[in-house]
């Protein structure tokens, strides 16, 4: 097992306030819509979703041990799915085995699908599977190129982990699509997250610009002002707002009116980065601070529920448009996520 680090007590009240000290936005979002009997699993999936990305991002320097630490959560996870918990959890995992125990017994064989009659819960073991998936990668690519290929598939299964613990935790058993717009709003706030980190993960190895586009060229903050590298952030602001003009076509399907408005304020989050960068001119920044002021949380908290009550008005659309091909290239969803 790898080194233990910065060990968080596993009660739930510790990873509320895990949650609360690294997101004020996510924190609100589950005190307030989550559904009751799932507020503490919102907690916990924060808190250990938090807890694996700093390990891999912060805390393991060495490729063989962040590669480590990711297979000893592969098979924690598999170990609980089969009954059969490992006797030495961290307290971080302790939250993993919770969650798992949790879900009924039929969901832990695999049996159901995500839209069967346990789906919600078969939802929340595709949720853990798909953000192993997205740890592995990032062990794995810190300060190598990586193909808009590889770029795409990181961002559909984050999204299907995001938008499965979304649906999991808030407005749990209701009706929701199953169809291919399922993920696309999380897709286009993926994109967004990206560009809005960018020059900071640039600092820390990770390349989130296809290597298609450099073309060999090795980048440094500068370099993102050029002409060029302009234009593919263009590229990508409009891939995202065409991802979330579907989005809202999808929780316009969404039967729970909290999920509905967890789902706009999601979007205006990520959209205020957009219009941001839009106004710098496809400039990206090394930092957008406002957007943790409360002004900046007041102003998206007012766009998301605008959103929110003008999508009521307009009405539920007898069913979702055709995806663009902006979108098309925005998310790839993988096959079944058996435990490995």
């Amino acid at each position: 097992m790898p080194q233990r680090v910065e060990a968080l007590p596993a009660a739930p009240a510790a990873a509320a306030a895990i949650t609360r000290a690294a997101s004020r936005q996510s924190y609100l979002t589950i005190r307030w819509l989550a559904d009751r009997a799932y507020r503490a699993d919102a907690f916990a999936l924060y808190a250990y979703f938090r807890w694996l990305d700093d390990t891999v991002d912060e805390r393991l320097a060495d490729q063989r041990q962040r590669l480590d630490f990711v297979a000893r959560q592969r098979t924690v996870l598999a170990q609980v799915v089969a009954g059969a918990p490992p006797a030495d959890v961290s307290p971080e995992e302790a939250l993993l085995v919770g969650l798992v125990r949790s879900a009924p017994a039929s969901a832990r064989r695999g049996g159901p699908t995500v839209g069967g009659p346990d789906g919600r819960s078969a939802g929340l073991l595709l949720c853990l599977h798909s953000m192993l998936d997205v740890m592995d990668f990032d062990a794995r690519r810190r300060g190598r190129p990586v193909t808009q290929d590889e770029l795409d598939d990181y961002t559909g299964r984050l999204a299907i982990a995001v938008t499965e613990a979304l649906h999991h935790c808030i407005g749990h058993g209701r009706c929701t699509p199953h169809d291919e717009t399922r993920y696309v709003a999380v897709a286009g706030a993926h994109v967004t997250h990206m560009l809005r980190d960018l020059a900071e993960d640039l600092d820390a190895g990770y390349l989130n610009i296809p290597s298609e586009v450099l073309a060999g060229r090795p980048v440094s903050f500068r370099d993102l002002h050029t002409p060029e590298l302009r234009d593919w952030v263009r590229d990508r602001v409009g891939l995202a707002r065409s991802s979330f003009a579907t989005g809202r076509r999808c929780l316009a399907q969404t039967e729970s009116p909290r999920c509905r408005l967890a789902g706009h304020a999601y979007i205006a989050r990520f959209e205020w980065v957009l219009d941001a960068i839009e106004r710098d001119g496809y400039r990206l920044r090394r930092s957008y601070p406002e957007r943790a002021t409360w002004r900046g949380g007041l102003t998206i908290a007012a766009d998301g529920a605008r959103s929110a009550l003008a999508a009521t008005r307009a009405g539920s659309p007898a069913a979702p448009g055709p995806r663009s091909a902006h979108e098309s290239r925005s998310v790839r969803r993988p096959a079944s996520r058996k435990a490995r």
